[in-house]
């Protein structure tokens, strides 16, 4: 747990240092428009990474999650210009998404087809199954009461923090704290052991994938109230945002290791690293290269250091 603690620290300086280099340099940054801007557009990496935190946890991986956020999004508007309330608005959405996620769970635990290959396809047949449907063209006219959730401009942004906050401590404690969710580190870290456990392994991925599913359609739905009209594209690169941050803030890409508060401080910075590219003068295009190169160097530090803990274990096995 260590090594997640400096990983967290260490995020929370480059934050820092970031920060200092703008009220340096670009002070506009920090004006309360840009900063609610900011705060709405990560709000669904925000959302989508804690479910992909657990899901990276039990070593599995969704690169499918742009595609059903898409997906999600035109159903949620599809829904509201039907007349559905917004209630079931809300729980078709969230509903769907875990469909999604049951599906990419089921193959990778049931079928014991690699998550990586599961959800590469299902990112193919869903983006391409939604411009089919659509033929690309985007919901217009959503309805007046669908658009910040029947909550003025103002308010909107106040609710939907609330509603992060409140998901943010719930997974924060239930990672520490509850037996469901410590299972899942177990799975991650040694699956054959859990299984002698009595764990059941299969399942336990299966959860992780449709929490995943169920938190990209809350994050579609509160995504695409914010617009009046909802575009078929939604989503591109947001899978790549998503495991960055979740690397980022110390999650181990081979599952077993990782922390809520980790995976927050990494989408605050990332989410502030595009903006903040623009305002220094620096192609925003760099963006997309600093999101591989971390997802790069998380991969490479998790191999280092199981060596260094496989070298570990066999020298104090020969000394012993």
């Amino acid at each position: 747990m260590m090594g997640a603690y400096r990983r967290e620290t260490a995020v929370a300086f480059g934050i820092f240092v970031l920060g200092l280099l703008l009220v340096v340099t670009a002070p506009g940054f920090f004006t309360a428009a840009n900063l609610n801007d900011l705060f709405l557009a990560n709000l669904p990496v925000l959302i989508i990474a804690l479910g992909m935190t657990l899901l990276i946890v039990t070593g599995e991986i969704d690169i499918s999650i742009g595609s059903a956020f898409a997906v999600c999004g035109i159903a949620a508007g599809t829904l509201a210009k039907s007349g559905a309330p917004l209630g079931i608005v809300l729980l078709a959405t969230a509903g769907l998404g875990a469909a999604l996620g049951l599906v990419n769970g089921w193959l990778t635990s049931y079928v014991r087809v690699p998550s990586i290959v599961v959800t590469l396809a299902t990112m193919i047949v869903l983006r391409e199954g939604l411009r089919w449907i659509t033929q690309g063209e985007w919901v217009h006219d959503l309805p007046a009461d669908f658009q910040w959730l029947g909550f003025t401009q103002r308010s909107y942004p106040v609710v939907v923090a609330a509603v992060a906050a409140a998901l943010l401590g719930t997974f924060a404690w239930a990672s520490r704290y509850l037996v469901a969710a410590r299972v899942m580190y177990a799975t991650g870290s040694d699956p054959d052991a859990a299984r002698l456990a009595g764990i059941d392994t299969r399942a336990v991925k299966l959860s992780a994938f449709v929490i995943l599913g169920a938190l990209t359609g809350l994050a579609a739905l509160l995504n695409s109230a914010r617009f009046n009209q909802i575009p078929a594209n939604a989503g591109l690169g947001l899978e790549m945002k998503v495991i960055a941050a979740t690397a980022l803030g110390g999650t181990s890409i081979t599952g077993g290791k990782g922390t809520i508060a980790g995976t927050a401080l990494g989408v605050v910075f990332l989410g502030a690293i595009g903006p903040a590219l623009t305002f220094l003068d620096v192609s925003a295009y760099w963006e997309r290269a600093v999101q591989g190169a971390i997802i790069l160097a998380a991969v490479a530090a998790d191999a280092l250091s199981g060596r260094a803990e496989t070298y570990a274990t066999h020298l104090l096995r020969d000394r012993a």
